[in-house]
């Protein structure tokens, strides 16, 4: 039998492990601390736990990373770190330092089947859902090789904040996302505020609910159209889950949400959804048909990245400030993204590390994409 990968559990998981072995939670809590909190991956370390446990977890369990494949900087401090995760396939996590936090991007699939058109990773195809070891590994290795690298003192964290923006749809891997939601917001593991991890999701909508009532976090939305029309082009899940249900899962959200807005992510593509018009369409898009329906939330406005398989090209920086403006006007949050990375490809959109594509979306998604004219009448 092949040994028991401990990073795959979270506290009660590995409570639950730790009682088939005969021990009692307080060793299971000891266990996790040791891994998580101080990085150990040799049970002979663990110098508080009894021998009897030691002994019994040799050869029966390991604390299993991820074999680093590669390591890139960027002029602005980003680093990209690829990970083989076998069979051929390799995953992209990405560290953001500045000057108030640092943020770690998290694959959580060996590339994506939702295939949005501005997204390399999603004409990379997609092979197969990480398991919750593999996403946490991202986060243990990261923490732990940069608390060292940085020579971070005792109790200071090298990652504020997680993003489960890397390569993946996240709510599509929900089995194995959520135990590693619950890793990173134990006071026993990575002791992150519910505030601080974001799940970045292209609308699955069952799965929002579920994760609402599972393991609220803050809640990012891939947006990136105002209109059904549009936004099936750009995400094609829209087809399945169209802006009318994407809305009113969000507003249920935010019944449990740690934060009291959703964040909206919006790549703006030159010509395709950069109109002041479909500014004023996103605001009655939150604003829904009733006080009462509208969607508290935030916008932030994503310079594209290009990648020459896309056909698309960046806003002119003037357009995107104007498309702010509008939001900003009828008083919704906006900020616009600084790009981070971008000359290591580490930047939004620009994950694709190597996976074997069993959707063939490079066939699938050779189409253009159609520039959707705004109608000249103004919304009311």
């Amino acid at each position: 039998m092949s040994p028991v990968n401990l990073l795959d559990f979270d506290l009660d998981g590995l409570a639950a492990y730790c009682e088939g072995l005969g021990e009692k939670r307080f060793r299971a809590v000891q266990l996790f601390r040791w891994i998580h909190q101080k990085g150990a991956a040799d049970f002979t370390q663990m110098s508080d736990l009894a021998k009897s446990l030691r002994d019994k977890l040799a050869g029966a369990a390991l604390i299993q990373p991820l074999a680093q494949i590669s390591e890139q900087a960027s002029a602005d401090g980003t680093i990209k770190w690829l990970f083989d995760v076998g069979n051929g396939d390799a995953v992209e996590t990405v560290f953001i330092p500045e000057d108030d936090r640092g943020t770690l991007c998290v694959s959580s699939q060996a590339g994506c089947a939702v295939g949005c058109r501005f997204c390399s990773t999603g004409h990379q195809g997609f092979s197969r859902n990480l398991s919750t070891g593999e996403i946490i590994a991202q986060l243990w290795f990261a923490e732990h090789h940069l608390r060292q690298r940085l020579k971070l003192g005792v109790g200071e964290r090298a990652i504020s904040n997680v993003v489960m923006m890397g390569m993946g749809e996240p709510l599509q891997n929900y089995t194995a996302l959520v135990p590693a939601l619950r890793t990173m917001l134990d006071d026993h593991g990575y002791g992150l505020s519910r505030r601080r991890v974001t799940v970045s999701t292209s609308g699955v909508v069952p799965m929002i609910d579920r994760l609402r009532d599972d393991c609220p976090v803050a809640l990012a939305v891939s947006l990136h159209a105002p209109t059904d029309g549009l936004r099936d082009q750009l995400v094609p899940l829209n087809r399945k889950y169209p802006l009318a249900e994407l809305m009113q899962s969000c507003r249920s959200y935010l019944a449990a949400a740690p934060r009291d807005f959703i964040t909206f992510e919006y790549c703006m593509l030159d010509g395709v959804n950069d109109a002041p018009e479909q500014a004023r369409q996103l605001i009655a898009l939150v604003a829904g048909p009733r006080a009462a329906e509208r969607v508290p939330c935030k916008f932030n406005l994503i310079p594209f990245n290009p990648f020459p398989a896309s056909g698309l090209k960046r806003s002119p920086r003037d357009r995107v400030l104007a498309f702010a403006k509008v939001l900003q006007e009828a008083g919704i949050v906006t900020t616009i993204r600084k790009t981070r990375g971008d000359d290591i490809d580490a930047a939004c959109g620009q994950l694709a590390g190597e996976v074997q594509d069993r959707t063939n979306a490079q066939k699938r998604m050779t189409r253009p994409v159609i520039r959707i004219e705004p109608s000249t009448q103004e919304l009311p």
